[in-house]
C-alpha cells in the first residue's frame, strides 16, 4: 500500500481497524496489580486543578476566550502540565488517579491503554453524557448526540452518521463543497494584498461552513452564527450561566429557515432525503457541526503556520497537490495527515470527560463506583515525549506509517463510539481550502511565537493573533 494512500485509512481509519491497532497497548479491565487505581494527595489534586483544569476552563471550552489564550501563549501557561503529569504517572503508577474532591468521584487516565478503555467504552459504562458535558451543551443543542441518553443517544447517532457518511473519506456533497472552498479562498486572497491574518481569515471560513452545511443562502448570513457564538459563550459557564431561550429561539428559527431551504449540494440536503426517527431532533444535531467547524478553522490557520514555517513539510504538501485538479474532490493524504498532526500539538478538546453508568474494576480489587467522571487530558499524550519521539515536533508521517493509530491515546477526534462522526468531512473542507492557499500563494508566519523544525514547538498557540505575508507562489 502505498504511504498517500494508507492516510485514507490510517488518518481517519475505520473504527473497527483503529479497534484491532490499538488492542496490543490495552490492558484488561482486571487483573494484575500495575492499573491499579490509586488516591491523589490534596497537593496533587491541587495541581492538577490549577496547572491543567482551570487553565483550560480559562481558556473557554466551548467558546475560545482570545485574550487568554493570547495570554496563554506569551506566559507559556500549558507547559507545565506535561511534566506534572508525567510525575503523577511516575509516582502513582499508570492507573486513573483519583482525586481528593469531596462529594466527587472524579478519576484522571494517566496511561494510554485505559484512554483506550474508556473511549472504546462508549456509551456504556463510560458515557459521553457527563453532568458538566450536559449542563454546558443543553445551552445551544440540548438534543445533541454527546450529551444524549440511550435509547435516543443510539437513534440520534446513526441519523448522524448516515448523514455525515462518516466513513466516508470523500462525502456525496465533495464536489459542491470543494468549489465553494476554491471560490471563498480564491475571494480571500485577492482582497488581502500582502497579508493574512486571523479576521479576514475567519470571514472566508464561515462563509465557506455556512455554504457547505447550510447552503449558498446562508452563505452572508453572519447572525445565525453570531447567536450560536453568544450561546456558546455562556456554555462555557456551564451550569453557572442561565439559559438565554430568547437568543436560542431566534438562532433555532434562522437555522431552520437556512435547512428548510434543502438547497442541493449541501449538508442540508443530505438531511432532507435521510429518515429521522421521532427521537432524532434533526435541527438539534446541527449546533455541533457548527460547533466543529469552529475549531476546524482554528486548525486551518494553525496548519499554514506549520507548513509555512516548515519547509520540507511544505515541499511535500505542495508537491501532493501538484497537476491535481483542485476543482475536483481530491484524497489529499499529506495534507490530512498534517492537519491530523496539527491538532495532536494543538488539541481542539484539551479534557475528554466519561461518566461510568456502572460500577467498573479496576485490577483485582479495586473499582470505582458507579458516576465516576474519568479526566483524559489529551495534551499530556498528545506531548508525551516519554512515549512519542515526536512529541514536540510536526510530524504528519506518523499519520501516514500508521504509528500514531498504534497509539491509542492519540485521539485528534476523540475515538471509539463518541468519536466525531463528521470528522471526513472537517478533514475534506480544511485540506482543500489548505491545498487552494499553498497552491496560489507563498506564506510566511510574521506573528508569534516562532515555530521552526530546529526546536521543540510550543505548548500554545494562539491563533487569533497568527498573520503571514503573502507572496506569489
Amino acid at each position: 500500500m502505498s504511504r498517500r494512500f494508507a492516510v485514507v485509512r490510517a488518518g481517519y481509519p475505520h473504527r473497527m481497524s483503529r479497534n484491532l491497532e490499538g488492542l496490543s497497548d490495552k490492558v484488561p479491565a482486571t487483573g494484575g496489580t500495575e492499573d491499579l487505581v490509586k488516591v491523589a494527595s490534596v497537593l496533587d489534586t491541587v495541581r492538577i486543578a490549577g496547572k491543567a483544569v482551570l487553565p483550560t476552563l480559562a481558556g473557554g471550552v466551548i467558546k475560545r476566550r482570545p485574550r487568554v489564550l493570547a495570554a496563554a501563549q506569551k506566559l507559556r501557561l500549558d507547559g507545565p502540565s506535561i511534566p506534572l503529569f508525567q510525575s503523577l504517572r511516575h509516582r502513582y503508577g499508570p492507573g486513573p488517579l483519583r482525586l481528593r474532591i469531596p462529594g466527587r468521584s472524579i478519576a484522571v487516565v494517566l496511561s494510554g491503554a485505559d484512554v483506550g478503555r474508556v473511549l472504546e467504552g462508549s456509551p456504556a459504562p463510560f458515557t459521553p453524557a457527563t453532568t458538566e458535558k450536559k449542563a454546558a451543551l443543553s445551552h445551544f443543542q440540548p438534543h445533541g448526540v454527546l450529551i444524549s441518553e440511550q435509547p435516543e443517544r443510539g437513534e440520534r447517532r446513526e441519523y448522524v452518521e448516515s448523514v455525515l457518511e462518516t466513513e466516508r473519506p470523500l462525502h456525496e456533497i465533495a464536489a459542491a463543497a470543494v468549489t465553494v472552498v476554491e471560490e471563498e479562498t480564491a475571494a480571500l486572497l485577492e482582497n488581502r494584498g500582502g497579508e493574512l491574518d486571523w479576521d479576514a481569515f475567519n470571514i472566508a471560513w464561515w462563509r465557506i461552513v455556512r455554504r457547505v452545511v447550510l447552503g449558498d443562502g446562508a452563505r452572508d448570513d453572519d447572525e445565525v452564527t453570531d447567536l450560536l457564538a453568544k450561546l456558546r459563550r455562556d456554555a462555557n459557564w456551564a451550569y453557572l450561566h442561565p439559559d438565554k431561550d430568547e437568543t436560542r429561539r431566534r438562532f433555532e428559527t434562522r437555522l431552520r429557515g437556512h435547512l428548510d431551504r434543502a438547497e442541493p449540494g449541501s449538508l442540508a440536503q443530505v438531511m432532507a432525503t435521510t429518515s429521522a426517527g421521532g427521537e432524532v431532533d434533526p435541527v438539534g444535531q446541527v449546533p455541533h457541526w457548527l460547533f466543529a467547524f469552529d475549531a476546524a478553522g482554528m486548525v486551518t490557520l494553525r496548519t499554514l503556520a506549520l507548513l509555512a514555517t516548515h519547509p520540507e513539510q511544505d515541499t511535500e504538501a505542495r508537491a501532493e497537490i501538484d497537476g491535481l485538479d483542485l476543482g475536483a474532490p481530491q484524497a489529499l493524504p499529506y495534507l490530512r495527515a498534517s492537519v491530523l498532526d496539527t491538532v495532536r500539538l494543538w488539541p481542539t478538546t484539551p479534557v475528554l470527560l466519561r461518566e461510568s453508568t456502572a460500577e467498573t474494576a479496576w485490577g483485582e480489587d479495586t473499582k470505582l463506583p458507579a458516576g465516576t467522571e474519568f479526566l483524559v487530558f489529551t495534551p499530556f499524550f498528545h506531548r508525551d515525549g516519554e512515549s512519542l519521539p515526536y512529541a514536540d515536533r510536526f510530524s504528519p508521517e506518523s499519520w501516514l506509517d500508521g504509528s500514531a493509530q498504534r497509539k491509542p491515546a492519540l485521539v485528534p477526534f476523540s475515538a471509539g463510539p463518541g468519536e466525531c462522526p463528521g470528522r471526513n468531512v472537517v478533514l475534506l473542507v480544511v485540506s482543500t481550502m489548505l491545498a487552494n492557499l499553498v497552491r496560489a500563494k507563498r506564506f510566511r508566519l510574521v506573528s508569534p511565537p516562532p515555530l521552526s523544525p530546529g526546536a521543540p514547538l510550543p505548548p500554545t498557540i494562539d491563533n487569533f493573533g497568527l498573520r503571514f505575508a503573502v507572496a506569489e507562489a
